[in-house]
């Protein structure tokens, strides 16, 4: 049996192991079998707006490290590439900028911006050169409304991952979300970045932590979906009013439902309120350490600062203390593992299921 097997049935299953969360080898290997094979929201169409427009970034700093560049190319397409001259390993995109073609400013090697490689000086005498090993690899990129997600693994499907999400909630005319940088913040949080996610995962705690959330969420109405490799928590209303005016064709209509709170493997976590949309992504910093980013993409300006989504940096703020108390309380000698409540824990069963399997399985 796996270290980390955990029973598919939750009245029988016990919780991840603790070396998930403090065996180094294991914190290690989760880059490769988990990171390196899911899916990123790696930033959206706004970066590279106009033909040329190049974005170099670092997918999961600290972490996986890798660096990549978004850009637009003469066709108007949007391309994730590597940032890593095939020539000597420099990077090639050092800043944003708008560009006719990539140039390695180490030994001149050009690239067009779909990655394909274009010319090199003082390379006619080298043998069958080029060939496609010259190229910018090219990663695969999905875009929802403005929003672009990327995969290090070349033939990763986004449907398991977002479809669930978008056609539960499709309605909404995200290309209307204005992304607010004023409203956008990290949080640095001291534990592991599995336990913040686990966190996330169950409403159990909101009555006993957020007591400001208590008194607009009906906790007795809180549910929670499973799909493959995300879930939906669905956050019904309290009373009328700060709820989203539903179309008659969404499954929840009739519903009061003030949040939406979708959970996307293995790190990312959309939640949808009447004024729009709040991003979280939760960045591996080390073993004891993860980044929070909260972007936030807003719809309707006048609602923002009620309803469910009123107050996030306290609810952050509440939920960060307890999970850095738990990353205490599991490296303790007298705790291996826990037990699910079946009615209140299913996002985090499934979320520790899946973890199992992914570290259960050898990278492609």
């Amino acid at each position: 049996m796996s270290r980390f097997f955990v029973d598919p049935d939750i009245a029988q299953a016990r919780t991840l192991h603790t070396g998930f969360y403090t065996d180094p080898a294991v914190y290690a290997a989760a880059k490769e079998k988990i990171f390196a094979r899911t899916w990123q929201l790696v930033g959206d169409v706004h970066l590279v707006a106009a033909t040329g427009d190049c974005y170099p970034f670092t997918l999961l700093e600290k972490y996986l490290d890798e660096p990549l560049v978004l850009t637009k190319d003469k066709g108007g397409q949007i391309r994730c590439l590597s940032n890593v001259c095939t020539h000597r390993g420099t990077l090639v995109v050092d800043k944003p900028c708008t560009l006719p073609h990539l140039r390695c400013r180490y030994h001149g090697r050009q690239f067009q911006l779909d990655g394909r490689f274009h010319s090199m000086p003082e390379f006619k005498e080298v043998k069958d050169f080029p060939s496609a090993a010259d190229d910018l690899v090219s990663l695969p990129l999905f875009q929802w409304g403005p929003l672009l997600f990327a995969s290090l693994q070349a033939d990763l499907q986004p449907a398991p991952f977002l479809q669930d999400m978008i056609n539960r909630v499709g309605w909404l005319p995200l290309d209307e979300f204005v992304f607010s940088p004023k409203r956008s913040r990290d949080y640095i949080v001291k534990a592991h970045w599995a336990l913040y996610c686990e966190n996330y995962l169950e409403g159990f705690h909101i009555p006993f932590v957020h007591a400001g959330l208590n008194t607009v969420i009906d906790f007795g109405n809180y549910t929670t979906e499973l799909f493959t490799y995300a879930n939906l928590q669905l956050g019904i209303a309290k009373g009328e009013e700060d709820c989203f005016d539903l179309p008659a064709s969404s499954p929840d209509y009739g519903k009061q439902v003030a949040a939406y709170y979708f959970f996307v493997f293995p790190n990312m976590m959309f939640n949808f309120y009447p004024w729009g949309l709040s991003v979280n992504i939760v960045q591996p910093v080390s073993m004891e350490e993860c980044r929070v980013s909260f972007l936030t993409y807003v719809w309707k300006e006048a609602l923002c600062g009620s309803g469910a989504g009123a107050d996030l940096d306290t609810v952050e703020l509440e939920d960060e203390a307890i999970v850095e108390a738990v990353q205490q309380g599991v490296k303790g000698r007298f705790y291996t593992q826990g037990r699910y409540s079946v009615t209140r824990e299913q996002g985090t069963h499934h979320f520790h299921r899946i973890i199992a399997a992914f570290m259960d399985t050898s990278p492609s």
